[in-house]
């Protein structure tokens, strides 16, 4: 996944300058950053949680068809 900020500010229906703002380590509200991670999920992002090594990131698996039958 490349996206650019304006692509990703579309995507969440965010103003770009909150994405740049993201980008350069700036503070965003609560409700931005939950636009902002279900966006990034719904392109194929998954959080990983604090496990010990560090909170993260992953792209998920493409859905591939089952080989039954």
């Amino acid at each position: 996944m490349s996206w650019s900020a304006r692509e990703l500010a579309e995507a969440a229906g965010l103003g770009l300058s909150t994405i740049q703002r993201a980008e350069a380590g700036g503070s965003l509200t609560n409700a931005n950053m939950e636009t902002l991670r279900r966006a990034l999920e719904a392109a194929g992002v998954v959080f990983i949680p604090e496990n010990g090594g560090g909170a993260g990131v992953r792209l998920r698996k493409p859905n591939t068809p089952s080989s039954t039958g």
